[in-house]
């Protein structure tokens, strides 16, 4: 079962971001064979291009984790869209880029000559609860009461975010995953040095592993950010340091809406035969 196959490195410089694979032409493809071939990658994220079926949309993607399917994802929406754009599709607008995934409808558009996707709002903010903060401060090993803040930043991928001492706190915690477990999805957050390159830096834990760039993150986080008013409408956010990555996300408010950015280069591309069920 022959089709075509991209490979991209998303908020990176070629080979220092997040890497995402992408599978054209997936309309045919099984829930089983998309996960298995997911769970094959072994990447953060494989997604699924396929025809949408919202007629506002240029392209409906699915998203895979190894684990299972998300509602949305920001890396795999920004690479996602590079590769339809890239592989000859046109959008409907000239005004922007419209992809149907789990979570409805989201809206891209160019900035800076770099694609840049509009947070979605959050389902779920607010504090966090007392079992999940319990379970974060002993994962991390820093109490609560060290935290600057925390939240939700549910956006389709259940962020529970964490807002530190400053970045040095965030790129010194050694993370203890097996104590993670049932509280995943975990975001930290501090602030750089004012009148640095970047405003703050990110890291996202999981009970698998750490991930290396994450864009939902980093608009969940961007709009708590604002909201307190921490940050500039314009600043970068730096992610991956803690395992040997260097990725670099763009954030921009506009007034209305917030937009996330980065650089997108194809690393691999080329045919993908997919065993038969």
């Amino acid at each position: 079962m022959g089709r075509r196959f991209t490979q991209v490195d998303v908020f990176g410089n070629g080979l220092s971001g997040n890497p995402l694979a992408v599978v054209h032409d997936a309309d045919d493809l099984t829930d089983e064979q998309m996960q298995a071939f997911a769970s094959w990658t072994n990447l953060s994220e494989t997604t699924f291009l396929l025809k949408p079926t919202e007629a506002r949309a240029d392209y409906r993607v699915r998203i895979f984790t190894p684990q299972g399917e998300l509602p949305f994802a920001g890396h795999p929406t920004l690479g996602t869209a590079h590769v339809w754009l890239a592989s000859g599709g046109r959008p409907n607008s000239t005004a922007c880029i419209v992809q149907e995934c789990g979570i409805g409808l989201v809206e891209l558009r160019g900035q800076d000559g770099k694609l840049a996707f509009a947070a979605p709002p959050r389902l779920r903010d607010g504090k966090l609860g007392r079992t999940e903060v319990a379970r974060i401060a002993r994962a991390i090993g820093i109490p609560a009461k060290e935290w600057v803040a925390h939240a939700w930043g549910d956006n389709g991928a259940p962020w529970m975010m964490v807002q530190l001492a400053d970045a040095a706190a965030v790129r010194a915690v050694e993370v203890n995953r097996a104590k993670l477990a049932g509280t995943d999805f975990v975001g930290l957050i501090g602030l750089e040095p004012e009148g640095g390159r970047y405003a703050y830096e990110v890291r996202a834990v999981f009970t698998e592993g750490e991930d290396p760039v994450t864009g939902s993150l980093n608009a969940a986080a961007a709009q708590w950010m604002r909201e307190r008013a921490l940050v500039p409408a314009s600043y970068l956010v730096t992610q991956g340091s803690a395992i040997g990555r260097n990725g670099e996300i763009a954030v921009y408010d506009d007034g209305e809406r917030i937009w996330i950015s980065g650089r997108v280069r194809k690393v691999i591309s080329g045919d993908l035969d997919l065993p038969r069920e």
